[in-house]
């Protein structure tokens, strides 16, 4: 009988994530992904085809991971913005995966067209012809302090992650308003 490859496949994955999150498609090195997972290299090959289609993989399971254990409710999107900024803090790499994504595959993929459609669709009640920009601007929110230079970070008097999320949720708040009283005033 042979070896059941369930094990190894997840040691090839939890490996590749932290590859992926830390060096990009570009950066990443299969020989890396080996050694940290205690694999061959073509047993990757054998599971995940080419490093493309591995990258392309974890990228889609951060994200679901992420909108599983993120609850989005489109009649509270600061709430939202909240969750979601404590998420990517607890996991860092999501963003830095999704970054790495933009910046090396900007090409969308069904299931990521997928999710952000039912968003806007469910927001669209609510915000109108605004529905994307809603949501646009709060995931830029969500990301700002996240995504900053850490030049800038590094001048911030104080490492306050929970006033920067109370930031974040009232500034989307002011923004979805702004943005649900354009769309009532056309």
């Amino acid at each position: 009988m042979p070896p059941d490859a369930t094990e190894t496949k997840r040691r090839i994955l939890d490996a590749a994530r932290r590859e992926f999150a830390e060096f990009g498609l570009a950066g990443a090195r299969i020989d890396r992904i080996a050694e940290q997972a205690s694999a061959n290299k073509r047993s990757i090959y054998v599971h995940f085809g080419p490093k493309e289609d591995l990258f392309d993989l974890i990228v889609v399971d951060a994200l679901r991971t992420m909108a599983d254990a993120v609850r989005f409710d489109a009649d509270d999107l600061p709430g939202y913005a909240g969750r979601l900024y404590d998420y990517l803090l607890a996991e860092p790499s999501t963003l830095r995966l999704s970054t790495w994504a933009n910046l090396e595959r900007p090409s969308t993929t069904d299931d990521e067209g997928t999710t952000y459609r039912e968003k806007v669709d469910a927001l669209r009640p609510r915000y109108g012809d605004g529905a994307v920009d809603a949501l646009v601007l709060t995931l830029g929110l969500v990301t700002a302090w996240l995504a900053a230079s850490p030049a800038l970070t590094s001048l911030a008097s104080t490492d306050d992650a929970a006033g920067r999320r109370a930031m974040v949720v009232a500034a989307a708040t002011a923004a979805t308003a702004a943005i649900q009283t354009g769309s009532e005033s056309c």
